[in-house]
């Protein structure tokens, strides 16, 4: 399983990307909505761990834009903001939502459950 991970805290997706090397999950980070673009466009993943709230473009708009380059992509938000949604956007219902702080192992089951 290859996965992205997009969140403006840095310490925080430094940690995350270190927690599931542990366990053997590859994944990749990014601290804004373009750096994420650029590598979806380059790399083949098959999970996104979005963060909602980021300066510019959010997690929600994001998740549309990545689908446009890989429509398999398979998308998991993670925020710290309660329901964390921008005025006027509505999240899909089969859409996943942690809460921060994250527990790693619903993450991880959350990770199996739609890669497979």
């Amino acid at each position: 399983m290859k996965v992205i991970l997009v969140d403006d805290e840095q310490k925080f997706i430094n940690m995350l990307e270190k927690r599931l090397a542990m366990r053997q999950i590859q994944a990749d980070v990014a601290f804004t909505g373009d750096e994420a673009i650029e590598k979806v466009r380059n790399t083949p993943y098959d999970v996104a761990v979005l963060d909602i709230k980021m300066p510019g473009i959010s997690g929600l708009q994001l998740k549309k834009e990545l689908r446009a380059l890989n429509p398999n992509l398979k998308i998991i938000f993670v925020t710290g903001h309660g329901a964390g949604l921008e005025s006027g956007e509505d999240p899909a219902e089969n859409d996943i939502y942690l809460s921060k702080p994250l527990d790693i192992d619903i993450l991880i089951a959350k990770l199996n459950q739609v890669a497979n």
